[in-house]
């Protein structure tokens, strides 16, 4: 039985998945604010969320790496 490898870090997954937090959560904020009646400023809204949720996600999915 060979001994198993650790995972390695993946920078492109990192970095993937902060773009697709962060461009999910301005989408939503668009949908919601054209809603309301402005698109735009929900998204600016997506994004003040989306920036910090981003950050959040890589670093629960990355945090033994970073530890």
């Amino acid at each position: 039985m060979e001994p198993s490898h650790p995972p390695k870090f993946a920078p492109a997954g990192a970095g993937a998945l902060l773009i697709g937090t962060t461009a999910g959560s301005v989408g939503a904020g668009a949908l919601v604010g054209w809603g309301v009646g402005s698109a735009a400023i929900g998204a600016l809204v997506g994004a003040v969320i989306g920036i910090p949720a981003g950050i959040f996600v890589v670093y629960h999915r990355y945090r033994e790496y970073l530890a």
